[in-house]
């Protein structure tokens, strides 16, 4: 019998995820990983994806399909893996995607090295993607609820990991997912789905980086992309590329951050139409193949997590890095965040925009 271990964070996805392997005949052992204790973050003991009410939820549904149930201890690896480079990201000016970072090194590392320890043929988790195989070469692809579909933040995954995971959620659509919840009668059929980043459930970046860091981010220039002076910004790691709201000061016309200039503690704002471009760059560039290509490719790119894909073209660079051009110019390509590239549903790669 084939042995799954199932990454269980206490929301309805992992929970079908973990009934649906059962059901298929696996020897299954239910987890949740503790990435971080709230007081380590600044938060009160609240429901968070890391609290204690997650990890009763997770245990109940195990409890009920009848499998074992663990919480590994992964605060060490999330804090550095995680929230250290989260940290260095804005305050480089950079936008980051933690949950790329938390994927890259926690479930698909420290929690694959947990499952060989238990001799685990497979990682299950309630991501909707999916995995196909063709010819010994394993494809990464978009879920078939595109609405749903997590495939952006997987794409730094290995043909090793492709091959030793499962994402049973994959070929189905979220309000089945619900339905088949409740008829299991699960505690968490209808807890909503979490919308922020775990640690900074608020959504207020700034304030969870002052408390982590215990800085205070000194005000600078705002300044137009002449060099004047338009006023004072509040420290440049409360403002991202393309924000126009929340900038606290008024103009005549409607003004957007265009870019941050660290060096200088400047934000830089522009107009609309100031945001607009056709070409990025690529660094820590991974193709799921394992392969990369000798020549340019077509491709759509997406440049954020819910960006629509572009038509655009590839060229790998020696270096390593990838340009992308588009076919249309694209609003607010940011910085730290990830370029992911499509051939229709299935993920070529991605890294990150430079």
């Amino acid at each position: 019998m084939k042995k799954a271990l199932i990454a269980m964070s206490g929301g309805v996805d992992s929970s079908l995820a973990a009934k649906m392997m059962k059901d298929a005949g696996y020897d299954c052992i239910g987890c949740t990983m503790k990435l971080y204790d709230n007081e380590d973050v600044g938060l009160s003991r609240g429901h968070t994806c890391c609290s204690l009410d997650d990890v009763e939820d997770a245990r109940s549904v195990a409890y009920k399909i009848g499998i074992p149930y663990y919480v590994f201890n992964f605060k060490e690896g999330f804090r550095e893996n995680v929230i250290k480079r989260f940290v260095e990201a804005y305050e480089s000016g950079k936008t980051p995607n933690p949950c790329i970072d938390c994927n890259r090194y926690m479930k698909f590392d420290k929690l694959f090295e947990r499952a060989k320890i238990l001799g685990c043929d497979y990682v299950v988790t309630g991501h909707y993607a999916r995995i196909e195989e063709t010819d010994g070469e394993f494809y990464l692809k978009k879920a078939l609820d595109e609405t749903k579909d997590q495939s952006y933040v997987l794409y730094s995954m290995t043909q090793e990991q492709l091959a030793h995971t499962m994402f049973p959620l994959g070929n189905m659509r979220k309000s089945e997912v619900r339905e088949l919840a409740e008829e299991n009668q699960f505690i968490n059929a209808a807890k909503p789905d979490s919308q922020d980043i775990c640690f900074v459930p608020d959504g207020d970046y700034a304030s969870f980086l002052e408390r982590y860091t215990g800085k205070k981010y000194t005000p600078g220039p705002f300044l137009d992309i002449n060099g004047n002076v338009l006023g004072t910004h509040k420290g440049f790691v409360r403002y991202t590329i393309g924000q126009r709201k929340g900038l606290g000061i008024a103009f005549g016309k409607p003004m957007y951050v265009e870019r941050i200039d660290v060096a200088n503690n400047a934000v830089i704002l522009a107009e609309d139409s100031d945001l607009y471009a056709d070409t990025l760059t690529a660094a820590e560039f991974h193709w799921i193949s394992g392969k990369t290509p000798v020549t340019e490719i077509k491709c759509q790119a997406k440049i954020r997590y819910r960006h629509k894909e572009q038509p655009a073209v590839a060229y790998p660079q020696p270096d390593g890095t990838v340009k992308i051009v588009f076919e249309q110019t694209q609003r607010a390509i940011t910085p730290g965040q990830a370029v992911v590239l499509y051939d229709g549903d299935i993920v070529l790669g991605g890294g990150r925009i430079r």
